[in-house]
């Protein structure tokens, strides 16, 4: 009979856009941006049932036979820096209650391994170097991170295991997490460490560049995956990294774990090798606004909608989902039948709910986050629908768990319906929709705010998928950026220029 192990187990994510301004404060992990909310001890555990997230998918494989002690769940939509305050308090209840239970055999954490502080560029290096030095050597700690982690030394020291999703759109969080359960199961059953090695790549890749379900990421996985599956292997990752967040560790890495370390070291090699051979296709064709609007029309078909990617104002990324690029280049071609979401305005939100269904707005909707080339888009609304922001997900990113985007609408200008709500959260759902009253699949054009994860939902209904660069705070092209902290051996586009033979390096 195997042994019954307990566990600590929680959870602290957030991807951080050190270019944009806006902080991620406690509140921020308080709403959770479409995942629930912040909460500690025993409702972590009742709170995830259907969330595509790490932490639930660790907790679902665990929990029948192993005792679980619950930590944390904090997520917050991807902004500028996590506050100081937060980050003490999100950690220090973390590490408080490792402290206090001074009997547990392992640790999972559900990481991002992008996280910037105001005083850290490395947080997950930090929450992971806090909880080591409060249990000691001797107890294994694993975690799961995003693919878009930066992974730092640090982070690879303090753990015994840095797992990763394996998809883009990320399909795959909870599966990663009970991946991590299997591999912490494993190291406790050997009463051992696994060998492991860390290589970081010296070149960024943009996010647009990333998807799984596109080449050159879909053959590299492909061949990660062979690669896992080899004798004495356990786990390998490819992390193509976050490209905006000025860290000294932003930069893709490989990471290898197993029981043999011949075959480590000949797969982790392997997958850099072959990484570093497709650099050059990690460059991705982007349309202007009013260029993606002209090919969505001229492709437009009673089998669907065309879809077009809003990438740079990928709340995301941490933009801020409310800019009016793409619903000025709408509305400038006179496009009909035409849907965009989620514009984060709780101004506009209440000023529906207020007036009522069938009231005509005049308002100044979006356009808030001083970004260039853009500003709030002043006209005339027509309220088609209300909705007190509960969603009930459909698949893909977030599961089927229940999100809550506070006081929301369906805003008509033109033709064009306009899902306006009060909360900030990517749309990578079509019920993100149709929650007020909006049916995309029925739609000839539809712009979402989001770069890839719409795909896991929106492929079904999609005739075309199209990449536009309005104005946003998720700049698609890495060599635009102001760099300060990134190394200047580092190249800022695949087969790009390093950092020290730009111009504007400072």
């Amino acid at each position: 009979m195997s042994r019954r192990y307990r566990i600590a187990v929680g959870g602290f994510l957030h991807e951080t856009n050190t270019f944009v301004p806006g902080r991620a404060t406690q509140g921020s992990f308080q709403s959770g941006g479409g995942y629930p909310g912040m909460c500690f001890g025993n409702d972590v555990l009742s709170s995830l049932d259907g969330v595509n997230c790490g932490l639930a998918g660790f907790i679902e494989a665990a929990r029948t036979d192993h005792e679980l002690i619950p930590l944390s769940w904090a997520v917050a939509v991807p902004s500028g820096p996590v506050t100081d305050e937060a980050f003490e308090y999100i950690t220090g209840k973390i590490v408080d209650t490792l402290k206090f239970d001074c009997e547990i055999d392992a640790v999972y954490l559900d990481l991002h391994g992008a996280m910037v502080t105001e005083s850290r560029d490395d947080g997950d290096g930090e929450i992971l170097r806090r909880v080591r030095a409060a249990i000691g050597e001797d107890i294994p700690i694993v975690a799961s991170l995003d693919l878009h982690a930066n992974v730092s030394p640090l982070m690879f020291q303090c753990a015994d295991g840095l797992l990763s999703y394996q998809t883009y759109p990320h399909i795959d969080m909870a599966e990663t997490g009970r991946r991590c359960f299997a591999f912490l199961k494993e190291a406790l059953a050997r009463g051992r460490r696994p060998y492991k090695l860390f290589r970081q790549l010296p070149f960024l890749i943009p996010t647009v560049a990333q998807c799984t379900l596109l080449e050159p990421a879909k053959g590299i996985y492909d061949q990660l995956i062979e690669f896992e599956r080899r004798e004495g292997v356990s786990s390998l990752s490819f992390n193509p990294g976050f490209p905006a967040a000025d860290v000294k560790d932003c930069r893709p890495s490989v990471t290898g774990y197993g029981w043999d370390a011949s075959e480590v070291a000949t797969v982790t090699d392997g997958l850099l090798k072959l990484i570093e051979a497709n650099e050059g296709a990690f460059n991705f064709p982007l349309l202007s606004p009013d260029e993606a609007v002209l090919d969505a029309m001229a492709h437009a078909s009673p089998g669907g909608p065309v879809v077009i990617a809003d990438t740079q104002d990928n709340p995301g990324g941490g933009s801020t989902s409310d800019t009016m690029g793409m619903l000025r280049a709408l509305l400038r071609h006179n496009v009909e039948n035409a849907a965009i979401g989620l514009i984060a305005d709780p101004s506009a939100a209440e000023t529906a709910h207020r007036s009522g269904v069938g009231a005509t707005l005049k308002i100044a909707l979006g356009g808030r986050g001083g970004f260039p080339g853009d500003e709030p888009l002043e006209g005339e609304f027509l309220v088609e629908a209300l909705s007190q922001g509960e969603v009930k997900m459909s698949g893909g990113l977030y599961g089927y768990g229940t999100g809550q985007l506070g006081k929301s609408a369906c805003l008509r200008i033109g033709g064009v319906q306009v899902a306006v709500s009060s909360v900030v959260s990517q749309m990578a759902d079509q019920q993100m929709f149709r929650f007020v009253g909006i049916e995309p699949k029925e739609r000839a054009v539809v712009v979402v705010k989001s770069t890839i994860h719409f795909r896991a939902n929106f492929d079904t209904i999609s005739t075309r998928t199209i990449v536009a660069t309005a104005p946003g705070g998720m700049i698609a092209d890495c060599s635009r950026l102001p760099w300060k902290n990134l190394p200047p051996d580092v190249r800022t586009m695949p087969m790009g220029k390093k950092l020290s033979e730009r111009a504007i390096w400072t």
